[in-house]
């Protein structure tokens, strides 16, 4: 059973302690009140934890999590999932920030439009938190095909109502599991509606695990062939149309 109303967010954190104190205060500051922040520590060997304790004894809202080794982020997001109570879920990576009304104008979007599964714009932040000019706007409404070709989807930016959705296990894949996520999830609803206000700020790591764009072509070959299932001919439309985009974005 859910909470009615309640939103559960779902932080995966891996040596993050330089930067979660910030998260957790840009929910902290959220005018929607009725959360729960779930954070799943992957094992971290800085101070992580003791930044997150030291909150939990501030707000009772705070859960802490540590798997018992180091196994990844979708296997962390997927506890984080299994332990959250609430109507919604609403994901939040422990470098990013909300908006202070990210969490009251994305549930009323829901509720106003009767939407299930939404996400909203976001903007770019450098490493030290510096605004940058680019502005990814959400898309109005995105489908599995759109998916496929280039997420347009910010993942600190996507919620969804469990109790028209149910709850989901995050394909276990190093990178680009959040994609693969939301596949899943388009396999039951259609749509992924975007909100078109930024509400979300995304921090650019010099270090990251996305930060290397070239990185990520065999990831995103595993998650269109062992995840998706797709064609090898399908497969390679796919990877040669998703390089195109992300070297014109680099540009």
């Amino acid at each position: 059973m859910c909470v009615e109303g309640l939103v559960s967010v779902i932080t995966p954190t891996y040596n993050c302690g330089k930067f979660i104190a910030e998260t957790i205060e840009s929910v902290l500051k959220q005018s929607y009140e009725s959360w729960e922040l779930i954070i799943v520590d992957d094992c971290s060997t800085d101070a992580t934890k003791e930044v997150v304790e030291k909150y939990q004894r501030q707000d009772g809202r705070i859960k802490y999590y540590c798997l018992k080794k180091n196994s990844g982020a979708a296997i962390a997001r997927t506890k984080a999932m299994e332990l959250a109570r609430g109507q919604y879920i609403a994901f939040l990576d422990s470098d990013d920030l909300w908006m202070s009304d990210k969490l009251k104008k994305q549930i009323e979007f829901m509720q106003k439009n009767d939407y299930a599964f939404t996400s909203t714009s976001y903007q770019h932040m450098s490493e030290d938190g510096t605004m940058l000019k680019k502005v990814l706007k959400a898309v109005d409404k995105t489908d599995y095909n759109r998916l496929l070709l280039d997420c347009p989807v910010g993942n600190s930016t996507v919620m969804y109502d469990v109790s028209k959705m149910g709850k989901f296990q995050v394909p276990n894949i190093r990178k680009r599991n959040d994609d693969a996520l939301w596949l899943a999830m388009l396999k039951t609803e259609q749509y992924i509606y975007g909100l078109p206000e930024v509400l979300m700020k995304y921090r650019i790591r010099n270090n990251s695990i996305s930060s290397n764009k070239w990185s990520l072509v065999k990831y995103t070959w595993q998650l269109y062939r062992d995840i998706e299932h797709l064609s090898i001919f399908t497969s390679v439309w796919h990877i040669c149309w998703w390089g195109c985009i992300k070297i014109f974005k680099l540009k």
